[in-house]
């Protein structure tokens, strides 16, 4: 008499594609299928992400990276393999994008009723959304917007000077980047009162 063994052909169950942010701990990742003794052989296609190009068993945690101007990702293959049977690979994807920046704006000073030229926010980062903030309304700018600052008439009807604190926050792709702010100072126009003749 003789013995046929066989045996079965081993799975991985699928992992969901994921997204992060540059610099973001991305966790662990452990396979499972339908053979406890399996064996999982991975790869990736681009390890700029962070990621090795590929490994054998569970991938560790690791911090994901993106320094390039756009997002981009890698593709990873699970191939399990158990009792010299080699199952039918997976692929789930890694997508990292870049936190965004803001060049920094330096500050001014405008007498009142100055025309404050408009302030145009740049970063790195391919399609940012730029939200601002001011922390003085009574210089001649709103309290808060999304996008560039139109060009403003600088007002201060005080005796005193005024300043605002603008914020500018940079977001792209559900990352947000690192507030930079800037000072708009306004002076009044001084008086002078009258004399009467004599």
């Amino acid at each position: 008499s003789f013995t046929v063994l066989v045996n079965p052909i081993p799975t991985v169950n699928a992992v969901p594609s994921s997204t992060y942010c540059s610099g973001a701990t991305v966790p662990a990742v452990n396979f499972t299928g339908n053979v406890t003794t399996a064996n999982y052989n991975w790869s990736n296609t681009n390890s700029s992400i962070g990621l090795g190009t590929s490994g054998v068993g569970n991938i560790a945690s690791f911090t994901s990276s993106n320094s390039t101007a756009s997002g981009m990702s890698g593709v990873v293959t699970v191939t399990p393999s158990a009792n010299s049977c080699v199952g039918t690979p997976i692929n789930f994807t890694i997508t990292v994008n870049p936190v965004p920046n803001v060049a920094s704006i330096p500050s001014a000073t405008y007498c009142a009723g100055a025309t404050v030229p408009a302030t145009n926010f740049t970063g790195s980062v391919t399609a940012t959304t730029f939200d601002w903030s001011n922390t003085n309304t009574a210089i001649g700018l709103a309290n808060s917007g999304t996008g560039n600052i139109a060009s403003y008439v600088a007002t201060n009807t005080g005796a005193a000077s005024i300043s605002g604190v603008i914020t500018v926050t940079p977001s792209a792709n559900s990352c947000i980047g690192t507030p930079t702010s800037f000072t708009v100072l306004v002076n009044p126009i001084p008086t002078v009162n009258a004399v009467p003749s004599s």
